[in-house]
């Protein structure tokens, strides 16, 4: 008898970030990415967001391999946070598992990776997968087709269909025919760029751009981008090596990578080009290219430090110029162009946007998507890799192909989602929250502990000590009232003398007659209620409550 394959999104439907799917059939289950999402703004503290690993760790001897698509945090950044718990066998390309090792370096972790090729197939369970190549913002990106005892689902991974990569490795266009032909159940397609007509322009793109930068600009140059965007790090370095650059590195994380790509040959770095950071102010500026991370407005990543303060006693100065070699992330907005105008404050040149010419996206734009769609012929659509709006435009887009309405599903996180030989049904769901990173701790902080960060940034706290005598329960001394973030006390003491008194008026009138009263709730009530009352706020109130 033949089981239903179940297909359960843990993280990326619906949302921009960490990625993770899993097919299980019968007692066998693969694992397809694991990777973080950064911190809405409202997430106060929080380094990290990252998959609930709960089913997983539930059905923990069925889940048989990891599978990795590209190299990119979103779908690798969670894994030395989860492999504590679930250490199954990784599989991935040379690249990223590049990546991976060095960052279980970092944290002191082992695992058993296994390196894959594109266009290599291997068997796992009732699996058999096989990788294709994809073109992305990262190489060694693939996508996957995997024969099931129900048939084939093909995962896109991220991908655009750029036929001028900067490696000279374009998709795989054979193998997506091929696969065409075979019959595919099911397409999970990448839609984070769906909202974009169009084509995607490709990277090499940018050469161009930057050759007029760097040809006509005698400032010292700051070229900011994400770590992992090898494609645009060595155009930046080729420029540099053109036009009698030296290079300078900011950034831990684009350090760590690119050391790694280097090794691994992903990158061509010219002998005698890189300097230490520190040696920037001791060559003229027309000689500088610094290549920075930082560009979602991080606070406390190299562009920003160097923007505030110093980076390793190197810092922006009026004159510069800065290349924004990136675009915000959905959510990071307000961070960057907060960011951007404290670049213009210092009088810096920035060079950014869409019309700039010095980034384009990694990931297919509406006519990519068609064509893709088109090689593979998919019984069904499950859009995927990006925000509601993102899956609702991809739909929109499969039915402009003449895809049934019914074969075109959208599923969001821990939605079950069942083929059998005849149909796909929604079947339930599995409770997922999100896991956030706060520094050495995860998983331990909740929606409730976000909560009251947020009411503590807006409104600020109280802290308001008394004593009281046990045996009447009455006010001996106090109460005294710190507040922190709310009101300043100097400026104020008439307002804090009357708080004062109404919490020893509610003492005395509810205190006394019934000695079992909450006395920590009866402050916090009190004054909640009192400053509501004449300043429609309410702080966090912190009694201590002393009885002698």
């Amino acid at each position: 008898m033949k089981h239903r394959l179940k297909v359960i999104p843990i993280g990326g439907f619906g949302e921009i970030g960490k990625n993770m799917l899993l097919l299980q059939y019968g007692d066998s289950i693969i694992v397809i990415d694991a990777g973080l999402m950064f911190p809405d703004g409202d997430m106060l503290g929080i380094d990290f967001v990252i998959p609930d690993i709960s089913y997983l760790l539930a059905n923990k001897d069925k889940v048989k391999a990891l599978i990795l698509t590209h190299g990119h945090e979103d779908h690798i950044g969670a894994l030395q946070y989860i492999l504590k718990d679930l250490n199954v066998p990784i599989y991935g390309t040379s690249l990223t598992l590049g990546l991976v090792e060095k960052k279980l370096e970092e944290f002191r972790l082992k695992a058993n990776l296994n390196k894959i090729k594109p266009n290599e197939t291997i068997n796992i369970g009732p699996f058999t997968i096989e990788t294709f190549r994809q073109t992305h913002s990262i190489p060694d990106t693939i996508g996957l087709a995997i024969t099931t005892p129900i048939g084939l689902i093909v995962i896109s991974g991220d991908f655009k269909l750029d036929q001028t990569p900067i490696d000279g490795n374009p998709p795989d266009f054979n193998k997506l025919v091929e696969l065409g032909e075979r019959g595919v159940l099911a397409l999970f397609c990448d839609s984070t760029n769906v909202e974009q007509p169009g084509i995607t322009p490709s990277e090499s793109l940018v050469k161009s751009t930057f050759e007029g930068i760097f040809s006509s600009t005698k400032s010292r140059i700051f070229l900011v981008t994400f770590a992992s965007n090898f494609h645009r790090i060595q155009q930046a370095i080729d420029m540099a090596l053109k036009f009698g650059r030296k290079v300078a590195i900011a950034g831990k994380s684009l350090i760590n990578n690119i050391e790694v790509a280097t090794k691994l040959g992903y990158l061509h770095i010219p002998e005698n080009i890189l300097i230490n950071i520190k040696d920037v102010n001791n060559l003229p500026d027309e000689k500088v290219l610094v290549l920075t991370t930082g560009s979602q407005g991080e606070p406390y990543s190299a562009l920003s430090l160097l923007t505030n303060h110093s980076y390793k006693q190197l810092f922006l100065k009026p004159g510069d110029t800065v290349i924004l070699s990136t675009k915000p992330i959905p959510g990071n907005e307000i961070m960057v162009y907060k960011m951007v105008d404290q670049l213009f404050r210092k009088g810096v040149e920035v060079i950014y946007g869409k019309d700039a010419g010095v980034h384009v996206s990694g990931h297919a734009a509406q006519e990519e998507i068609k064509m893709f769609i088109n090689l593979l012929k998919p019984k069904y659509l499950i859009p995927y890799h990006g925000e509601y709006r993102h899956l609702a435009l991809l739909k929109k887009i499969g039915l402009e192909l003449g895809i049934s309405k019914e074969h075109i599903i959208i599923i969001e996180n821990g939605t079950v989602l069942e083929f059998d030989e005849e149909k796909a049904i929604i079947n339930g769901r599995i409770n997922l929250n999100n896991i956030y990173v706060d520094g050495l701790s995860i998983g331990d902080i909740g929606n409730i502990v976000l909560m009251e960060r947020k009411k503590l940034a807006e409104d600020g706290v109280l802290i308001v000590g008394v004593l009281v005598d046990g045996e009447t329960g009455l006010i001996l001394e106090g109460p005294e009232i710190i507040s922190k973030g709310f009101i300043f006390v100097k400026e104020s003491e008439e307002l804090i003398e009357t708080a004062k008194e109404k919490v020893r008026e509610a003492f005395k009138k509810k205190v006394g007659r019934n000695g079992g009263i909450n006395k920590e709730t009866l402050v916090r009530e009190v004054l909640e209620n009192f400053f509501n009352e004449e300043l429609k706020r309410k702080p966090v109130v912190v009694p201590l409550v002393w009885e002698i």
